[in-house]
């Protein structure tokens, strides 16, 4: 079948593109689907340009093929990458949801491979779309390292030395791979990148001790996948912390949010010209109250979690899958559906706050899946599985592991590392700056970003519809006429 797809290594670039993406993973598919969904002039068409160097177009780093262990760590209720569409996703998946069902959560967990696809399927679907509205897409397999001005125009380089030509930048590049906080590239038995886990472990002796850097949702997926390959030597968890993400629960009801909405923190907003932490709170308490929630009890859940003995508190978070009070879950809920709105309006020293919480507010926005939970659970009742906090540079020098593995997870509106030549062009240009608390910030209309790499965005990593609703907004914006 035709999709209008060129895989032209070396295209002519001729006239100018309507759009160039920079990025083809899971943020590029959600815009090319927005902007394949909505109306385009007919007097406007134009090629778009997709740049993406890795085999895995569409895919992105964490969705490519892997082992079936490595899980997608929600539900597909909210995996949608369709703004406005939630069932979009599930449709998708069909009857093969009942062959991955967690039987805690009563749920289906996907393999991320099979997410994969799913992202492959809609990126396809919006390019035979675009290229019936007269918007072929192409894809450049190379790395974008610059953007300039030329003229009116804007001019991409890429890294094997092509410039391109663009009326207007996405930005799509992700989230990076893990920083090296250590100083360990280059070091034997040292693996800087975990994915594909199937690739990566193939080359760890199933009977050595493993140090995995990290405890986060990515540090979870490298100790079930070595649980899943059998693997015998002792896996031990570094971080700072030490804490672990905390435990998806059972749904217990489909009633939506009453009080704690972006609804009534516009309200606030309107009312007092600002939103403070407190007011939040105090809407947090209000919506628990109606909803068999106990604000004093998930108050003092939270203010454990880093000084909680990360295996009693993982037992404790297993045991509560089915807790039917509703505190977590709603807010859970509202960290991805109202807090990246409620971070635009509150004042810096809040922000800070929060800041100072971000290994807690991680654990409970981003949870693990209670069947990796109990993976984790059974290995640490073993003796198999250790998690050691403090100082992670002291531990490793003191008792040296045959292999460490990175699972250290960028913090967010990081700059990745691949994309920071990009970066530099477009703040030395004027064509972008750089935000104090990280992140990109658009300085000229024809530039957009999409994903974590957007500034003033929340202190979180944005959830897939976050990204889909950034990529809605975004294709509004490149239909509109620039002025």
């Amino acid at each position: 079948m035709d999709l209008g797809l060129n895989l032209d290594p070396d295209p002519d670039p001729g006239p100018d593109p309507d759009l160039a993406v920079v990025g083809g993973g899971a943020a590029a598919v959600a815009l090319l689907d927005a902007l394949a969904a909505g109306a385009t002039p007919p007097s406007a068409p134009g090629t778009i340009r997709v740049f993406e160097p890795s085999p895995h177009l569409w895919r992105g780093r964490p969705y490519g093929p892997d082992l079936d262990v490595v899980r997608v760590n929600v539900p597909p209720g909210i995996s949608s990458i369709r703004h406005g569409d939630t069932g979009h996703y599930a449709d998708w998946l069909g009857e093969r949801a009942a062959d991955h069902i967690d039987p805690l959560l009563g749920l289906p967990v996907i393999p991320r491979a099979l997410y994969g696809e799913y992202l492959t399927h809609t990126a396809e679907k919006a390019v035979a779309a675009l290229a019936e509205q007269g918007r072929p897409v192409e894809v450049v397999p190379a790395r974008v390292t610059g953007v300039a001005r030329q003229g009116s125009r804007l001019v991409l380089r890429t890294a094997d030395g092509q410039e391109y030509a663009a009326a207007q930048v996405a930005l799509c590049v992700g989230t990076g791979t893990p920083p090296d906080l250590y100083g360990l590239t280059g070091t034997p038995g040292y693996t800087a990148d975990p994915y594909p886990l199937a690739a990566t472990l193939d080359h760890v002796p199933t009977d050595s001790d493993i140090a995995v850097i990290g405890s986060g949702l990515t540090a979870v997926d490298v100790v079930v996948a070595l649980d899943a390959r059998g693997h015998q030597g002792r896996i031990t968890l570094h971080s700072r912390t030490g804490v672990l993400p905390y435990v998806w629960q059972r749904p217990i009801d489909g009633r939506r949010p009453q009080h704690l909405t972006a609804e009534r923190v516009a309200e606030l907003h309107a009312t007092h010209g600002t939103v403070t932490l407190d007011a939040l709170t105090d809407l947090l308490r209000e919506e628990l109250a109606g909803r068999s929630g106990d604000f004093d009890a998930l108050a003092a859940e939270l203010r454990t979690t880093t000084t909680a003995d990360p295996a009693q508190r993982l037992r404790q978070q297993l045991d509560a899958v089915d807790d039917p009070r509703a505190g977590r879950r709603v807010l859970q809920s509202a960290a991805h559906a109202v807090g990246p709105y409620a971070w635009r309006l509150l004042p810096e020293a809040d922000r800070a706050r929060l800041r100072r919480h971000f290994r807690t507010a991680a654990a409970v926005a981003s949870p693990m899946v209670p069947v990796n939970a109990s993976v984790l659970m059974r290995l640490l009742d073993s003796g198999q599985l250790t998690i050691v906090p403090g100082d992670v540079r002291r531990a490793l020098a003191t008792a040296p592991p045959r292999t460490v593995v990175n699972a250290v997870n960028p913090p967010p509106q990081s700059i990745p590392a691949g994309a920071r030549h990009l970066v530099a062009s477009l703040v030395d240009t004027g064509l972008g700056t750089l935000h104090p608390a990280g992140g990109l910030l658009p300085a000229d209309p024809r530039v957009h970003v999409v994903g974590d790499l957007a500034a003033g965005g929340s202190f979180i990593t944005p959830s897939i519809p976050g990204v889909a609703a950034q990529a809605s907004r975004t294709a509004r914006a490149l239909r509109a006429p620039l002025s």
